[in-house]
């Protein structure tokens, strides 16, 4: 009864906060991470008051399902972006951008902590420095699809940011997987070729390979029903089956592992079916629709899981406010720069950096992995990250809506109708 009665207290606390910050135009991403503050651990949980708030971060940990599910459809959600008549005309433009502001973000904090590692020596390690690096190719695309979707951003600023947050993702697993690999080898003194190279690539390959087969299986067997309300619900036992299949982990000799990527086989199980099904377009749109109370605890529970204590170590806001500045600077530096080199339209060169700022669910992965991997540095760097998150996912959907605002790609009238729902697409024949 705990947990059921904690999750109406998060989805109540959210969607009220909401409603009180909605004339002041903010995010709703924001309210629901705010809300998940007032409730968490720190706040009403620590009241010790019986089944009023969330009482502690072990508490929140049991919630986590929601959280994987929450991501899975997201990643689904996106897989919508990647319809081969638009990937024609921006396709190309999307993977450069992609992966040379990811590079980007990387080479800045690296620079930046390695300076700053010169001052605080044994402080900050080098490889800790290399793995915060990694870490900052992480873009959030739970905050970003939420703001696009509340303000029903369109225009080509929204056309390419979707697929490049998704793109994101696969460069940010390829970096975090290379540079934890060296920091490893540095701490130890020996080099593992296999776990630099070859997992990593095995695991994009394989996360690849079983949603296009997942999507598949979708598209026939959806074949086999006409009710909106069954193709509905397939479309919910697919991401459902994507975000369970993702968690199976394979041990070969040799130190060979494959392991897979949750966001990836729900994104190209997403992409694969989106291309195949004449009726994508009002399944993603029935599922965009069924699945907002879920957002609204996905955020919630991500507010309450934000850790307030780090601001106790100066040593953590220190380094995560270096991580942050420069984190921001190579991101925004690197999809302007690529972005013109790409001949992309002005607002996107202007404005797309500032949308990539989010940083949030897989960066806490990462961050939860090296915790585990590096012992004591490894949790020095989990706080730094847990820092960063909080300052970003408050302040990023803020940033993000303003950004396509300047656009033009959310107009004042979209604003003051947010609530009312979308028509839905007409149903191809």
């Amino acid at each position: 009864m705990e947990y059921l009665l904690a999750i109406g207290l998060a989805m109540f606390a959210g969607l009220f906060l909401s409603r009180l910050t909605s004339r002041y135009n903010l995010p709703d991403v924001t309210s629901y991470l705010v809300a998940g503050l007032l409730i968490g651990p720190l706040c009403l949980g620590a009241l010790g008051i019986p089944n009023l708030g969330l009482p502690s971060y072990e508490f929140v940990e049991k919630l986590s399902l929601i959280s994987d599910v929450s991501l899975g459809f997201i990643a689904f959600s996106i897989g919508n972006e990647f319809r081969m008549e638009e990937l024609k005309h921006i396709g190309r433009q999307a993977t450069v951008i992609a992966i040379f502001q990811a590079l980007a973000a990387t080479a800045f904090v690296d620079v930046g902590l390695l300076i700053l590692h010169l001052f605080l020596g044994d402080a900050l390690p080098v490889s800790t420095c290399i793995v915060l690096g990694a870490i900052a190719t992480a873009t959030a695309p739970a905050a970003t699809v939420m703001v696009i979707n509340q303000y029903k951003a369109k225009g080509p600023l929204t056309n390419i940011l979707l697929p490049i947050v998704a793109l994101d993702d696969a460069v940010g697993l390829i970096v975090f997987a290379v540079s934890t690999g060296i920091a490893k080898a540095l701490t130890s003194g020996s080099v593992n070729l296999i776990s630099v190279l070859l997992n990593p690539a095995i695991e994009i390959v394989a996360s690849l390979a079983m949603g296009a087969m997942l999507g598949w299986v979708f598209s026939v067997v959806e074949k086999f029903f006409n009710s909106r309300s069954k193709r509905l619900s397939l479309a919910v036992a697919f991401v459902f089956l994507c975000t369970a299949f993702s968690k199976v982990e394979l041990d070969f000799a040799s130190g060979v592992s494959i392991g897979f990527s949750p966001l990836l086989v729900c994104m190209m199980c997403g992409t694969i079916f989106c291309n195949l099904c004449d009726f994508s377009e009002e399944i993603m749109y029935r599922t965009d629709r069924w699945t907002a109370p879920v957002y609204v605890l996905f955020f919630v529970l991500s507010g309450a899981e934000l850790d307030l204590r780090v601001f106790a170590s100066a040593a953590v806001v220190g380094i995560g406010l270096v991580y942050i500045l420069m984190r921001s600077a190579g991101k925004i530096l690197g999809a302007g720069i690529s972005s013109r080199f790409m001949k992309c339209p002005p607002t996107v060169c202007r404005y797309l950096g500032i949308t990539l700022l989010p940083q949030a669910g897989v960066a806490l992965g990462m961050s939860a992995t090296v915790a585990a991997d590096f012992g004591a540095e490894g949790a020095i760097m989990r706080n730094i990250v847990l820092f960063s998150v909080l300052i970003y996912e408050l302040v990023g959907p803020i940033l993000t809506k303003q950004a396509l605002s300047a656009a033009g790609e959310i107009t004042p009238k979209t604003i003051s109708n947010r609530g009312v729902m979308p028509e839905m697409p007409v149903q191809k024949q």
